[in-house]
């Protein structure tokens, strides 16, 4: 019998019988505030940021509100299974934690608390190129469980070419190459703090222990750090890439490719004709566009364009289980979560990871139920409908 997520609101009701109350809420939209009244204003700005006024983070949202669920009645939900397919890998519920860098600032523990807490429930981690442990040690914390790598594309053809060796030798299996980050956005959140934690060696382990970095350094990093900043801002993206360029991550990568961040039909349909597998539906929550098209008003074009080409997966703007199922209605395969576990992470460490996983995946497993099914494959967009704006 398949896992019913769903059980962990009797968990949290049985566990209140002793007069115990979960230690973060369970409305997750409600983890944002919560950590900007704890953190300090550089670490939150940096994870709740967007590019400008923020008005495509709040486009992302009011896509996914502007959607609403049509429940059907007198199915049998009694059994359910939220399992699906990704790339070639059985995962438990059609859900992953997307790749955020520099998690340090929010948390100690970092990565590695956020990569147990993901294989603690069996969905995959996404490690960013950027984040402040080494892949290999992030790895480890995991075990044997699910985990991809993202990549921020480098300059430098030699530091490319290691961080894939080297996330194929640590056993990750799917390779997520941002393409919306060429260059960083105009961000007022963190410009007014004047906060970039790169510049302070945070968010830069991958490329410190990178021998292909190492080797472009006059001294080694422990005695010029500041040189080795330098050197990692002069590579870390480069806005002169093109679609050929892609050939190169094929030649160097034998695993599923997925290109993240794209908007346009036309460019779903060049990653798959350039041999890609999937892509990521994504505008970076709204980080790197102001005034950009909603991702969730994104999704059905590029669903219609390379739906039975590629897997098409979705993030941006995801806050509860009612949003993975509209995203799921819309033609995506699994939902990638960003800043909410994040916010948990800062909140509780692993615990506060594992708490949003399971608090999403309980209330997509209710959601799915209480709309009339018994698992995701059965969901379409005849189970939504717009409202008037």
């Amino acid at each position: 019998m398949a896992k019913h997520w769903a059980d962990f609101q009797y968990e949290i009701y049985l566990n209140g019988m002793t007069g115990a109350v979960p230690r973060l809420p369970t409305d997750l939209t409600r983890l944002e505030e919560l950590t900007e009244r704890r953190l300090g204003p550089g670490p939150v700005g940096y994870v709740a940021g967007s590019a400008g006024d923020g008005s495509t983070a709040r486009a992302n949202r009011a896509a996914l509100d502007r959607r609403r669920i049509v429940p059907r009645m007198l199915r049998d939900v009694h059994e359910r299974d939220l399992s699906v397919e990704v790339l070639g890998r059985p995962l438990p519920a059609p859900l992953a934690l997307a790749p955020v860098g520099v998690l340090s600032i929010m948390h100690p523990d970092a990565e590695p608390a956020a990569a147990r807490a993901a294989a603690a429930q069996g969905v995959p981690f996404v490690l960013s190129s950027a984040s402040s442990t080494p892949m290999e040690q992030v790895a480890e914390a995991m075990g044997d469980a699910e985990r991809w790598f993202q990549l921020y594309w480098p300059k430098d053809v030699e530091v490319a070419r290691s961080f894939l060796g080297r996330a194929k030798a640590a056993g990750y299996t799917a390779l997520v190459v941002t393409l919306d980050t060429p260059l960083l956005s105009w961000r007022p959140r963190d410009l007014d703090q004047a906060y970039l934690p790169f510049l302070h060696g945070v968010g830069t382990a991958n490329y410190f222990t990178d021998p292909a970095f190492r080797a472009g350094l006059a001294r080694p990093v422990h005695e010029d750090p500041n040189a080795a900043v330098m050197h990692f801002v002069g590579m870390f993206a480069d806005p002169a890439k093109t679609w050929p360029d892609l050939a190169f991550l094929r030649e160097n990568w034998d695993g599923p490719i997925v290109l993240k961040g794209v908007l346009h039909p036309d460019d779903a349909r060049l990653a798959a004709d350039a041999g890609m597998d999937g892509v990521v539906v994504s505008n970076h929550g709204g980080r790197q566009v102001a005034g950009a098209v909603a991702a969730a008003d994104a999704l059905p074009g590029v669903v219609r364009a390379v739906g039975d080409r590629l897997t098409v997966l979705f993030d941006s703007g995801v806050r509860t289980g009612d949003d993975v199922f509209k995203a799921l209605a819309l033609g995506a395969r699994a939902v990638l979560v960003g800043r909410p576990y994040v916010y948990g992470l800062g909140l509780d460490g692993q615990a506060g990871v594992e708490h949003v996983i399971r608090c999403l995946l309980a209330e997509l497993d209710l959601t799915l139920a209480l709309s009339g099914h018994a698992g995701p494959g059965t969901v379409g967009p005849g189970d939504l409908t717009e409202a008037a704006v």
